[in-house]
């Protein structure tokens, strides 16, 4: 029996089904909005909300913790540096799913699934005020240098004409007008 066992296994084995979350939701996390189906769009969200709120706290143990569900570390850095801050207020609901119509090929119903923070048309450009304070983290304090421009004099004295630059144009005008030649391929042929 499975009494109360009531999500969505996707027609898919546990390991099959975890792997295809964990890279649906680094997708998500890198691209802000992936096109998906429905049924997959709403375990996605399941999948990472958690790791959204998990990634407000940013401390070793809770990216050690977001890593171990996602599996890469673009996806874990991009989540920590540029998602957290941006949806720092937000106590929820940190996705938005759009239904989009159906599939050709199997009539499968079809969304976008992506961050409500993230999509300009929603949020009509208002940044929040944490986002807009966030700079990059770095891990050695770097010394602010003097430009050696500000420091240089300059001299005076004297002036060579400039060289004509009109014998080159010719020889680059010609370089464009050449057409290439494709090479032969024996790509289809019988042998």
């Amino acid at each position: 029996m499975r009494h109360n066992k009531n999500f969505n296994h996707l027609g898919r084995q546990a390991g099959h089904r975890k792997a295809l979350m964990s890279n649906m939701a680094s997708s998500l996390i890198l691209h802000k909005r992936i096109e998906t189906t429905l049924a997959k769009a709403k375990a996605l969200r399941q999948f990472v909300e958690p790791l959204v709120t998990k990634s407000k706290e940013d401390t070793t143990h809770s990216r050690r913790v977001v890593f171990s569900y996602l599996k890469q570390k673009e996806a874990v850095t991009e989540l920590f540096r540029t998602i957290a801050p941006k949806i720092a207020e937000r106590n929820g609901g940190y996705t938005r799913i759009l239904k989009t119509g159906f599939r050709l090929g199997d009539a499968a119903e079809m969304c976008i699934i992506e961050f409500v923070d993230f999509n300009e048309a929603y949020t009509l450009g208002v940044v929040p005020a944490a986002a807009a304070e966030a700079k990059p983290k770095t891990r050695r304090s770097r010394k602010k240098t003097t430009d050696a421009v500000e420091d240089a004099t300059v001299v005076e004295g004297e002036k060579k004409p400039a060289k004509k630059a009109a014998p080159k144009a010719p020889k680059a005008a010609a370089k464009v007008a050449a057409p290439k030649v494709a090479k032969k391929t024996n790509v289809g042929k019988k042998m």
